[in-house]
Parts: C-alpha cells; structure tokens; sequence
C-alpha cells in the first residue's frame, strides 16, 4: 500500500478477462493475448517461436483493440522478408 501525502491508496489495478488464442496470419503463426485493466483493453501478438512481441494496441473493448493489433501485425508481417529453406 503506498502513501500518498497523507491519503493512503489502496486502489490496485490488476488484469482481468486474460485470453490468450493461437492463430495464422498471413501464413505466420502468431500468438493473441489480451486483457482487461480497469476499463481498457490490451492486446499484444507475437510470433509463436520465438515469441518476439511485434504487435500491440489498446482499446475500449476486446474487439476494439485485438483488431488494431491485428491490423499492425499483417502490415508489419507484410514487410518481413521469406527465406526460402531447404524444405521448400
């Protein structure tokens, strides 16, 4: 609990609602979470190996911001270059 002047703040925020959904954009496999704190929602995506964070947004609703994180993460994907392996 912190000390603010004289007034004590025992206000805490904390995620709620977390979910987290593996999907394929673009043909990347990418990692969803989002979560709730207080009234804003967060979603963050990442590439499922290594799991780098490349996408993030916030909004007033689940939809809100996992759709805007989305759209940054297809135009990000977009720009990232394919090596072509020998399995190809």
């Amino acid at each position: 609990m912190a000390l603010r002047g004289e007034q004590r703040v025992t206000d805490t925020l904390r995620s709620e609602e977390y979910r987290e959904t593996k999907q394929e954009l673009d043909g990347w496999p990418i990692n969803i979470v989002s979560y709730r704190v207080g009234s804003t929602y967060y979603c963050t995506i990442d590439n499922v190996s290594p799991g780098a964070r490349f996408a993030r947004a916030e909004g007033p609703t689940r939809e809100a911001a996992e759709s805007a994180a989305l759209e940054k993460a297809a135009r990000y994907l977009k720009q990232t270059r394919r090596m072509p392996t020998s399995s190809e």
